[in-house]
């Protein structure tokens, strides 16, 4: 039948009209032409999905962006350019055809077709920024969504080419064009959303500048002597990447659950990489970090003492990201460290490295007198970084929560790891596997070493005290409940 004959009869009730076209637009996506005997074309019915359409893309571009993202304008335009150019092919229609009714059939399918398109994705990006998505899948959600995009103008396309009959390679021709258009079309403007993130150039503050050799030099002359006699531990931490605040975070509560819990506070260290704490904590790079590794060997026994580091941030193939916008640093690779370990004349080490591919450190890092954790396999990605997250999935599950309830390493890296796997497992993540390897001299040194370092944590330290000087013995089981109580909210941004 040719579309010049096509009659549409609206009903009485304007929501009958809006499930009929709903139904209509569903039929259409199935390629089907039962989508004509549904719509109801009437103007109210366009204006009324032209707002549900345009909402829904708002809402959707709203759910995607980046926090801090402002309305954009252009965005905006780009998104109503193919609604106007369905309109105008409808306006040709009505006219070549002389059936007015053709006017608004187009632009109502593809409206309705464009708002059901729209809340879906809506739905799956509100589930993605709740980590309720298994991690395989926003692999391919980008080709997910666009294939929403296209498919609903292809079957638009599809089923008015056979109502008018046209030959199939005619159909073939047109529909591998608009495939061709839309992609491009849609490429080009993937930088346009309606919501967009507006870059800022990081600025370095004049009081910054001078700042930060002040706090590196209190930082390091705040590291005390060993006692001489007696095994110490020594801890350093490195929050790499500064645009994550979950790093940061996660360092500053490993630092304060050895200082208060395991006794290290003066002799302790945090460098520190985050857009927040210029003012506040020494930076985090390769120069920072050998001299404060140069500062504790100095100032440990070599022969009795332990030093516990351990390294939070953005991970690859054998290096972590030391990155502190507008410095331009060098990434802390695992060859360096290890010559910084070595130069340091550090000889007793425990190494937790939580990062992406972490397990890519192990071959340099292992030597007869140290431990090296890492929360991955060299080939693996670890999860839990977002800036909501106060810890990552291996830092909650080996810090704040197996070491409460362990005496070894051994054994807090063994619980850790059945609880990260579970978790990863829960949310449909490929499993990071943490690794852990222990020298051989090492095997033999740390059961003493860990008695020294536990014993501490079962018993008071004087440096917590209630504020006249006296120790207050429910001060370190109160912040070690707060680090474990701490609660991993996601986004779709979770690996490290």
């Amino acid at each position: 039948m040719p579309l010049s004959s096509l009659k549409t009869i609206s009903l009485q009730r304007f929501s009958l009209n809006f499930a009929a076209n709903i139904i209509a637009a569903l039929w259409m996506l199935v390629g089907s032409t039962r989508a004509f005997s549904w719509v109801k074309p009437t103007f109210m019915q366009f204006a009324a999905f032209a707002l549900l359409a345009l909402g829904s893309n708002v809402l959707f571009s709203w759910l995607a962006a980046e926090q801090g993202s402002v309305f954009n304008e252009q965005g905006l335009v780009s998104y109503l350019i193919w609604p106007a150019i369905i309109s105008l092919g409808g306006i040709i229609l009505a006219r070549r055809s002389g059936n007015q009714m053709l006017l608004f059939v187009p632009v109502v399918l593809w409206l309705v077709a464009d708002t059901l398109s729209a809340l879906l994705q809506s739905l799956v990006q509100f589930l993605g920024s709740q980590g309720w998505l298994p991690d395989w899948s926003y692999s391919f959600l980008p080709i997910l969504f666009l294939v929403l995009f296209l498919w609903q103008t292809l079957a638009l396309l599809w089923i008015f080419a056979r109502r008018q009959r046209t030959p199939w390679w005619e159909r073939i021709i047109v529909l591998v064009g608009a495939v061709a258009l839309l992609t491009i079309w849609q490429r080009n403007v993937a930088d346009q959303p309606i919501f967009k993130q507006i870059p800022v150039q990081p600025v370095l503050q004049e009081a910054a500048l001078y700042k930060q050799p002040q706090l590196l030099q209190q930082a390091l002359a705040g590291i005390d002597p060993s006692t001489p006699g007696k095994s110490d531990w020594y801890f350093m931490g490195v929050a790499g990447f500064s645009d994550l605040d979950v790093f940061r975070s996660e360092i500053n509560k490993v630092r304060e659950l050895f200082d208060v819990r395991f006794g290290t506070s003066g002799y302790s260290l945090a460098l520190i990489n985050n857009t927040y704490s210029w003012l506040d904590e020494p930076v985090a790079t390769k120069t920072s970090i050998l001299q404060g590794l140069k500062r504790i060997g100095q100032q440990m026994n070599a022969d009795e003492d332990v030093l516990f580091m351990t390294l939070s941030s953005h991970g690859d193939q054998d290096f972590i990201h030391l990155s502190n916008p507008p410095l331009e640093m060098d990434n802390l690779d695992a060859t360096w460290l290890r010559e910084a370990l070595d130069a340091s004349g550090i000889r007793w080490r425990v190494i937790v490295v939580s990062a992406c591919y972490s397990g890519s450190f192990i071959d340099e890092l292992t030597s007869p007198t140290t431990v090296v954790i890492t929360a991955s396999a060299a080939d693996k990605m670890s999860f839990g970084c977002t800036n909501t997250a106060e810890m990552t999935y291996f830092g909650q599950a080996f810090f704040a929560e197996s070491l409460r309830e362990s005496n070894s390493f051994s054994a807090a890296f063994k619980e850790a790891s059945l609880r990260v796997s579970e978790r990863e497992s829960f949310m449909g993540f490929e499993p990071s596997e943490p690794q852990m390897i222990v020298g051989s001299l090492m095997k033999t040194a740390l059961p003493a070493f860990e008695q020294v370092l536990f014993d501490k944590a079962r018993s008071p330290i004087a440096n917590v005290t209630d504020g006249t000087g006296n120790t207050d013995d429910g001060a370190i089981d109160i912040l070690y409940e707060d680090a474990t109580n701490t609660s991993l909210p996601m986004t779709t941004t979770t690996t490290n």
